[in-house]
Order: C-alpha cells, then structure tokens, then sequence
C-alpha cells in the first residue's frame, strides 16, 4: 500500500507520520543527539496499516530526510534497527 509519509519538526524532536481520513495511523519518532545525528526511537503502525509496508515506508522517508540534512541514525527503535542490520549495506552512509 502506498501511503502519503508526512513530516514533523520541532526542533529537537519530529517524526515521520501517516494519516488517514484526518487520523493518525503510523508513526516514526527521531530526537536530535547533537548538531549531526538523530535517534529513531520509536515506531508505530496501526492495525489498519500492519503488514502492508508502512514501517518500510516511513523509514525510506526517514533515510532521504537524513541524506538531504547529512545526518546519521542510531536506531534504538527495534523496528528500525532491525532493518539498518538487515540492510546494512542500504544504510552504512546514514548509519552513526
């Protein structure tokens, strides 16, 4: 399923999100460790979305903000982490 991926800032924290029909129904959560790295520290997908993507989604979302912002991960989130070691090779440039 493909979904829009929302962002949000507030300046030491934001997350990447999904809504639908004004709900929201995924989420990523990062906080700014430094002037050059994030913490992904939690994910959340609704039983609306599971098992459609959405996670993978909203972590390419997280990827392509870090590259635009030549930021690094450390993923704490299981989810996220789980997915930086199983594509390791995806994600070295991004990787802390």
């Amino acid at each position: 399923m493909d979904v829009e991926v929302k962002h949000r800032s507030t300046g030491k924290k934001g997350s990447f999100y999904v809504e639908i029909e004004g709900e929201q129904e995924a989420e990523m959560t990062y906080t700014h460790a430094g002037s050059d790295k994030i913490i992904i520290d939690h994910t959340e997908v609704g039983e609306q979305l599971k098992g459609q993507g959405v996670g993978y989604q909203l972590l390419d979302a997280t990827v392509d903000f870090m590259r635009k912002n030549n930021l690094k991960a450390i993923p704490l989130c299981p989810f996220a982490k789980a997915v930086f070691d199983k594509k390791a090779d995806d994600y070295a440039d991004v990787r802390a």
